[in-house]
């Protein structure tokens, strides 16, 4: 699947950096880790994605993440990149993850935001499935209308304004109905062989995404996977606290390791 992307070249010239591929979660598009990649895209090239069934990336039945890896990679391969570091957010992040089983040889550092390589049972989105279903079935082509609508279901303004975003001329830019019936896929996994490289996992203190109790599982598959905890922050944890984010991030990806070039 070709994939809508924007690609932003680095502001200063940096012949050593490695471009940086950031991916957003579920219900989201390729502006939503847009304050990281504005900042970020000082010292490198930034590939800013739509996953499939979302933004204007085109729709599909299908939604797992072997498939959206495929996608990522093909991606890739599309503009020319050898090598990148990856950045991924709640289903983004898993994503990514999935990417370094696919071609683990691409991917230089991984950075996964507030989610774990593992199969969540708790369903924490029906109750927006049921109001994004709601604004379909009455009609609403008024973007203050699904608002109105989406309050008589949802009480986090944040959360309204976030799905608001992807709500044109009258319909969800994400394709409702294969996120709903595939959605088993989205808060399940698949487990990876290990990926030895270096790995930052960002968590909000808040968020239940990323517990102390997923360490083994995800240890397993990432060796080498170090967490950053964010005070005060939720899942959300890069828009609520994107400078304490951003700093880790740029932390992460300067140092220099041993086993990082994958050519050796």
């Amino acid at each position: 699947m070709k994939l809508h992307y924007q690609l932003l070249p680095a502001q200063t010239a940096q012949p050593a950096s490695l471009p940086l591929l950031l991916i957003h979660g579920l219900f989201g598009n390729l502006d939503n880790l847009g304050q990281l990649a504005r900042e970020l895209n000082q010292q490198h090239a930034v590939i800013k994605v739509d996953l499939r069934n979302h933004g204007r990336s085109p729709h599909s039945n299908a939604m797992n993440y072997p498939l959206m890896a495929e996608d990522l990679l093909q991606l890739l391969d599309e503009l020319q990149i050898e090598q990148t570091i990856v950045i991924g957010h709640s289903m983004g992040g898993k994503a990514a993850m999935a990417l370094t089983a696919l071609a683990p040889a691409r991917i230089a550092r991984l950075v996964v935001i507030d989610i774990a390589p593992v199969s969540y049972s708790l369903r924490q989105h029906d109750h927006i499935f049921a109001a994004l279903q709601s604004v379909v079935e009455a009609g609403i082509t008024q973007r203050s209308a699904a608002a109105e609508q989406l309050r008589t279901t949802l009480t986090e303004e944040g959360v309204i304004q976030f799905l608001l975003k992807s709500f044109h001329q009258g319909n969800w830019r994400f394709n409702l109905p294969a996120l709903m019936a595939e959605y088993h896929h989205i808060i399940g996994w698949q487990e990876l062989p290990p990926w030895p490289h270096p790995v930052l996992f960002i968590r909000g203190a808040h968020s239940n995404y990323l517990q102390d109790s997923y360490r083994e599982q995800i240890v397993r598959q990432f060796p080498q996977a170090r967490a950053y905890e964010v005070a005060a922050a939720g899942h959300w944890v890069h828009a609520e606290k994107p400078e304490t984010v951003l700093r880790a991030i740029e932390r992460f990806i300067s140092e220099k390791s041993t086993n990082e070039d994958h050519n050796t």
